[in-house]
């Protein structure tokens, strides 16, 4: 029987000069991790065929009521051998795709380095700060199981976290972010573009902007604009500044700055962007940060930020829990966090108006000819680039 509706192969993906270099073998491992990825999603469907015809009746059975939780749903199905199948093989392809990553970029970490040495030096446009403290959540955790997350440095000058997750991110979404990883900016700059097409911004802020990737489709539709972009991660930084004069990007000046601190002057932005920030942020600095978009924004200005669907009334239980498996298993234990926060909650209580909340779905922006999802696909929760984006018009 003839495959059906692979993922693109590793080689279509964009290549820069800041892109580390790899052998057939490593192509071939991305090019494998992808390819289970996408098979991972379909066995996925199993597991609602064993809550609804094992789980839930064996529970009823012992319990006389329903499952009430996803808490209990969790507990329950942790037994049923389809799910320890699915779940051990899913935990499975992130811990290799981590593994690969990182055996292409520790081999070459100082050519990399040096690389964006050449290109940073004495630019003005990427701005460190030795006294930035990263934030004890993210020190907390290794985000979706990227040993020492985005912010370790293992030399002086490192910019391995950033070019493991530029060349591995493609085996996690199996393509579907497009040539340059960027599917979400695309997908915002359109909707943006499309909505308010005489909205000019002169100052653009993108927070947690990790290696770039979803704010240069920003600065590039807004060439007239400043865009700054920062993160707390040294690292991505450095990665991303690079990257993005490589690609002819010479807009966007990034800076490491925790976006619940930073030193910008009140209403100094006309559009404040996030891109899957808020699902890694801890406990009350979701408010904090939201606090201080609102403190920034200009009285007309617009916010936006790209997020995990949220929970919702008519949702079931069941998908409730399997959009929380990342959170249980993939080192994302902020994710159920933002899953239960209402976004309007959020802003109404960081000073934005309720009848100026906007929410609307987005999808990534492929350019991958092959790459993009087939209508009769399975959606792989948590690493399907379907998205809930919700915001505001400062008033």
């Amino acid at each position: 029987m003839a495959a059906k509706n692979l993922p693109p192969v590793w080689n279509k993906i964009a290549k820069h000069a800041m892109m580390p270099e790899t052998n057939h073998d490593e192509r071939a491992r991305y090019n494998f991790l992808a390819s289970l990825n996408k098979h991972l999603a379909h066995v996925s469907q199993g597991n609602k065929m064993a809550y609804e015809k094992r789980v839930e009746p064996a529970f009823k059975a012992k319990n006389g009521r329903d499952i009430a939780s996803v808490e209990e749903l969790q507990e329950a199905i942790s037994k049923d051998a389809h799910y320890q199948i699915w779940s051990s093989l899913r935990r499975s392809t992130m811990e290799m795709r981590q593994q690969a990553g990182r055996s292409i970029v520790l081999r070459q970490a100082e050519e990399l380095r040096d690389k964006a040495e050449e290109f940073n030096k004495g630019k003005s446009t990427l701005v460190l700060d030795p006294n930035c403290k990263v934030p004890e959540y993210l020190l907390a955790v290794d985000n979706h199981l990227m040993p020492g997350s985005y912010h370790t440095e293992l030399i002086e000058g490192d910019v391995t976290p950033a070019a493991n997750y530029d060349s591995g991110i493609f085996v996690t979404t199996a393509g579907l972010l497009g040539r340059y990883n960027d599917g979400g900016g695309k997908a915002i700059t359109s909707w943006v573009k499309k909505t308010y097409p005489d909205f000019a911004p002169k100052r653009i802020l993108d927070i947690g902007c990790g290696m770039g990737h979803n704010v240069l489709p920003i600065a590039k539709a807004f060439p007239n604009a400043e865009v700054i972009a920062i993160d707390t991660g040294a690292p991505m930084l450095r990665y991303a500044h690079a990257r993005a004069l490589d690609l002819g990007i010479t807009n966007v000046t990034f800076m490491q700055m925790d976006a619940a601190k930073t030193i910008f002057e009140n209403e100094s932005f006309d559009w404040i962007q996030s891109t899957m920030f808020f699902h890694e942020t801890g406990g009350k600095s979701i408010y904090t940060i939201m606090e201080e978009v609102y403190r920034l924004l200009k009285p007309g200005g617009l916010t936006l930020h790209i997020e995990q669907p949220q929970y919702t009334e008519d949702m079931s239980l069941f998908e409730k829990f399997i959009r929380d498996w990342d959170a249980l298993n993939n080192s994302e234990p902020y994710w159920s966090k933002m899953h239960d926060i209402e976004p309007i909650d959020l802003m109404q209580a960081s000073g934005f108006r309720k009848e100026d909340f906007m929410q609307i779905g987005a999808k990534a922006e492929n350019d991958l000819d092959d790459g993009t999802q087939k209508a009769d696909e399975p959606e792989d929760h948590g690493r399907s680039p379907i998205w809930n984006v919700f915001g505001a018009i400062k008033n």
